[in-house]
């Protein structure tokens, strides 16, 4: 049982009621993340405007979810990692490529490399060596996209953190983090 329930949704205030109906419009459901964001509507306002900021990106849908699934891993968020699993297939990632990303590998160079530096910066908490970003340069992470995967890395880790401190009951699929 979660410590901190997902609100429902005829008990909120009209602006969140919509925000959540919205929500539901576009995923076919409201996942219990969302609805334990909206006991602070600020929190949840605020996740969907950097997710949408963010979906306006370099990096694709695909990059991002390989991101979410690396961070995910790394902070042990069974809750994202279930999450970003189910929705991974959507952008072509069948369950080998999600466990691939979770462990900061990959088919693809460039896809492995991103879930490899991701993992490294929330392992590293940011305090990255020279050679580490000079090997994501290498790997054609440019200083524009090593901000836009730091970018990425904390808006997964809000989420992260946020199941966490509330054990949010997983409406995915589960799936473990103990590799």
């Amino acid at each position: 049982m979660s410590r901190i329930a997902p609100v429902v949704s005829s008990n909120v205030d009209s602006k969140v009621a919509t925000t959540l109906a919205q929500v539901e419009k576009g995923m076919g459901m409201v996942p219990n993340l969302f609805a334990t964001l909206a006991h602070a509507p600020v929190a949840l306002d605020g996740f969907l405007g950097f997710s949408k900021t963010l979906s306006r990106g370099r990096l694709t849908a695909r990059q991002r979810e390989i991101v979410a699934l690396a961070v995910g891993q790394e902070n042990e968020c069974r809750y994202c990692v279930s999450a970003h699993t189910a929705s991974s297939k959507g952008v072509g990632l069948d369950d080998a490529g999600a466990l691939k990303a979770r462990n900061g590998d990959g088919d693809v160079p460039f896809e492995r490399a991103l879930a490899s530096f991701a993992k490294t910066i929330v392992r590293k908490r940011g305090h990255l060596s020279d050679e580490e970003i000079v090997g994501a340069q290498k790997a054609g992470i440019d200083d524009g996209l090593v901000m836009e995967i730091v970018a990425n890395v904390a808006l997964n880790t809000l989420t992260n953190y946020a199941n966490e401190v509330a054990d949010t009951a997983v409406d995915f699929p589960v799936v473990e983090v103990k590799l």
